[in-house]
């Protein structure tokens, strides 16, 4: 076959028109040098007008200051739109209805509600304050009753590690619903029949509130082997990034293609909703947004004036 027989050949991560809405997760900086960063992440993403941004809640409540002081400066200094983690742990309702009325006044409208991860000095192991909300779904009837906030609960493709079945993982995401929830949002996972699976099953038990898939491009290989819980890793994706442990550059490269390749197999399958892990970190995530076609809304408005 000649050059000129040949098809011509679309790149596989090309010519897409980005009709797709964007989320980011940030946590809350530690230091001045990380408040840096973090700032510097949010300022590079934000033309990228996401639908909201939200900022983690330390497990046991450990980073609710911080969590708080972020969040009141996203409302008060950006145009974005903040959505602050809150969870059960550690804490009484009257604690944390406290903690949402302030949100409130801060002009803040949207709270990721979750039961949260036990401190240390549980053995990992949850219990309910004696006085606080038992589950995520009590608290997102709480904090419903209280206020109208937009609610977003996490959902588990893979189950959630501490769950007795698949099936009161799902019942339990349902409560979550039922309890007034908008939307869920995923634990990342890399495989999008994963992902696939997991959205057939909600939609047999009735849940039609949106299912946000999360992203985690792959900063740190045996990071993700930690966290990864339930999350099935392919061998495949090992493969990927064997050795690159200690390049991060190339391993920057691979985790972006990696990450831009699950997103489109995702939007050929329908998704045009993507939730990013950021790690306050913006470039892979920016890198991926334009893989699909998102561009920035400010280039937007330039080019039709």
């Amino acid at each position: 076959m000649t050059s000129a027989q040949r098809p011509a050949l679309a790149p596989a991560l090309g010519c897409l028109p980005g009709d797709i809405s964007v989320s980011f997760e940030f946590f809350p900086p530690k230091t001045e040098k990380m408040e840096e960063q973090l700032w510097d992440a949010i300022t590079q993403l934000a033309p990228l007008a996401p639908s909201f941004v939200s900022v983690t809640y330390g497990a046991g409540g450990s980073t609710r200051e911080r969590t708080h002081a972020t969040v009141a400066r996203l409302a008060a200094e950006t145009d974005l739109v903040p959505a602050a983690h809150l969870t059960c742990v550690g804490a009484s309702k009257g604690e944390i209805d406290e903690i949402a009325d302030q949100y409130w006044e801060a002009g803040v409208r949207h709270i990721v509600a979750l039961r949260g991860d036990p401190p240390p000095s549980q053995g990992g192991v949850f219990t309910p304050h004696p006085e606080g909300y038992a589950s995520a779904a009590d608290l997102v009837a709480g904090l419903k009753a209280r206020h109208d906030f937009d609610i977003s609960v996490a959902a588990y493709p893979e189950v959630h590690p501490e769950a007795a079945s698949a099936q009161s993982d799902l019942d339990n995401l349902k409560r979550k619903i039922d309890a007034g929830a908008n939307r869920a949002i995923t634990q990342f996972f890399f495989s999008a029949e994963a992902y696939f699976r997991f959205l057939d099953k909600t939609q047999a038990a009735g849940i039609t509130a949106p299912i946000l898939p999360g992203i985690m491009p792959v900063t740190s290989f045996a990071a993700i082997r930690r966290m990864s819980g339930n999350t099935e890793i392919p061998v495949w994706l090992e493969a990927m990034f064997e050795g690159l442990d200690e390049r991060p550059g190339p391993r920057a490269l691979v985790a972006a293609v990696a990450a831009a390749d699950l997103c489109r197999n995702l939007y050929e399958g329908g998704v045009r909703d993507f939730h990013f892990y950021t790690l306050n970190r913006a470039e892979q995530a920016y890198a991926i947004c334009q893989l699909l076609g998102l561009r920035p809304k400010l280039q937007e408005l330039r080019e039709s004036a």
